[in-house]
């Protein structure tokens, strides 16, 4: 995976958030996702996927998970406002389908 800079984003790109990704909720300067998985194990190895993507951009969610649930919040805490990274964990967060 290519390194994406943490480059705040734009106004314009900022909008388009609820478009680029529609299952994120923008709260404050973060990115917000919930998943449910079918038990504890589905949601393991969703968390385990999502490990790697973290450790290949090197940008780590805040996160927690019960049972067949994970919390995914992400923010580029260097900054203190989104950035392009931030979205690029989310698409490829997303991609894991």
């Amino acid at each position: 995976m290519d390194m994406v800079a943490p480059t705040p984003l734009t106004e314009a790109e900022r909008e388009a958030l609820s478009e680029k990704l529609p299952d994120w909720t923008v709260e404050d300067d973060r990115l917000c996702r919930t998943w449910e998985f079918a038990d504890f194990a589905e949601a393991w190895r969703f968390m385990e996927q999502v490990s790697v993507i973290a450790e290949d951009l090197q940008h780590h969610p805040d996160w927690s998970n019960s049972w067949n649930r994970v919390d995914v919040v992400v923010t580029t805490h260097s900054t203190g406002v989104l950035t392009r990274l931030d979205v690029a964990f989310a698409e490829a967060v997303d991609a894991l389908g």
